[in-house]
């Protein structure tokens, strides 16, 4: 590893600010946040402070897995709008001084995307291994016993072709063949034309599974992952001055420094989730949560800050689209919802890495808590509660630990106003109105300003 201090970046000294844009604001009043509505918030981000916009998935989708399931990487779904307004925010933004930064989900597609409707026309068509395909077991069963992230058995049978395919994911959300070239020069392709549009850079979906080893049943962290990102690297933003960073759920300071040091040329940096993990279950997971170790959180974050001061780099974070609110999970929602939420943020800037604001985190925005489960959209939620009530858990002990880290707790509208749906649109489809979301405060009345002079401990 090297130890020579870093070259400063642009990034060294930024705040980046996420936008999961179907709650953020809704332009068209049609229900759905759109783009239009981040273009017309961009003079409150810039006021908040922040100079990078990490823009969740807006590409056309079936929205299986709210955007994260891709059939067209090249196109804007129309429920966000349309390639001229995407053209303009990153106009409009840059003119603001703030950059975009995309997410990129390459571990999989749709299963409407073209090269998977192909895929599965026949054994010998062209895209047929831009996917994994196994054929059954001499019974008929799958490949082998792997289990999927959100339900039973990673393999899904297609009977065109008489084969399985493999999904980390949802079943619609078949994973691509990382070890065919084709594949990278596909991504590769579409990461350069979206760069050449003028973004800043990327976050990276689940990029950790890229490197994966099927037939030894290799996930995460796979002998190819690191080859493939310099690779990447060298094909695609590596000469370009960009901000990247890999959303990591099993990294380690010694993995995470493969990642982010500069004389590998992979990332800028990984997001970590040691401090979010070590309050769920070793086996079980989120669904069976544990108590929240104050000391033990200390120890985590201040092991962090060490082990990269020289090597690497650190990103910041409380939440995300895929987490609970911060304020719900570190602190307290009700009586002290403003000084939890005050207190977090002042930790959070004054730590060394670049940190990364959730929407709504600005203001406090807190968890909710639906009447019942069919109040709830995320598919992650609604497989884990199907699976678990059936295999005994009570449904109040289910909803117990759906309150305190399902998805759908970050993805409700921003509360701009005190008005019906936050002032965030007439009713958000996939998301409920606003009376759940916590006592509701404008930004204006208390924003907490975000200045990048204090946010990298320097």
């Amino acid at each position: 590893m090297t130890t020579q201090p870093q070259e400063k970046k642009w990034w060294h000294t930024s705040t980046v600010y996420q936008v999961y844009p179907r709650s953020f604001y809704d332009a068209n009043l049609d229900g759905m946040g759109d783009l239009a509505g981040i273009i017309s918030k961009l003079d409150y981000l810039a006021e908040l402070g922040i100079d990078v916009i990490w823009l969740s998935p807006v590409y056309k989708s079936p929205m299986e897995d709210n955007g994260y399931d891709i059939s067209d990487y090249r196109d804007i779904a129309p429920d966000f709008g349309t390639m001229a307004d995407m053209e303009k925010l990153i106009a409009e933004a840059g003119r603001r001084g703030i950059r975009i930064i995309m997410d990129l989900v390459v571990n999989h597609t749709s299963d409407e995307h073209p090269w998977f409707i192909e895929s599965r026309k026949s054994k010998d068509n062209p895209y047929r291994d831009y996917y994994i395909w196994r054929p059954p077991l001499a019974d008929g069963t799958p490949p082998d016993d792997q289990r999927s992230a959100w339900g039973p058995s990673i393999w899904v049978f297609d009977p065109t072709t008489g084969e399985y395919y493999f999904h980390i994911f949802s079943e619609k959300q078949p994973d691509l063949n990382w070890e065919n070239p084709q594949v990278q020069a596909e991504v590769h392709a579409l990461m350069n034309w979206w760069l050449d549009k003028g973004i800043s850079g990327f976050r990276m979906d689940v990029i950790e599974f890229i490197g994966k080893e099927i037939d030894k049943k290799i996930g995460a962290n796979g002998p190819r992952l690191h080859p493939l990102l310099q690779e990447m690297n060298k094909a695609t933003y590596g000469s370009r001055d960009a901000l990247t960073v890999g959303e990591t759920w099993t990294v380690t300071p010694e993995t995470a420094q493969l990642y982010s040091d500069p004389a590998r040329h992979e990332l800028s940096m990984v997001f970590q989730f040691e401090h979010i993990l070590m309050t769920s279950d070793p086996v079980e997971g989120k669904w069976k949560p544990h108590p929240f170790d104050l000391v033990a959180f200390k120890q985590v974050m201040s092991k962090w800050q060490v082990e990269l001061a020289d090597n690497g780099w650190n990103s910041l974070f409380w939440d995300n689209h895929d987490l609970p609110r911060a304020v719900s999970k570190f602190g307290d929602p009700g009586r002290y919802r403003v000084e939890s939420a005050k207190l977090l943020a002042t930790a959070l800037h004054f730590l060394k890495g670049t940190p990364y604001v959730y929407q709504g985190e600005e203001i406090g925005m807190t968890n909710v808590r639906f009447e019942s489960i069919a109040d709830y959209r995320d598919i992650e939620l609604l497989n884990a509660y199907k699976e678990r009530t059936a295999a005994g858990v009570s449904h109040d002990e289910m909803m117990e630990a759906i309150y305190l880290n399902g998805r759908d707790n970050a993805r409700t509208p921003m509360q701009w106003d005190a008005s019906a749906n936050g002032g965030s649109a007439r009713s958000n489809r996939g998301s409920r109105p606003t009376r759940t979301t916590g006592k509701s405060m404008s930004p204006q009345r208390w924003p907490i300003r975000i200045r990048s002079s204090i946010t990298t401990g320097n």
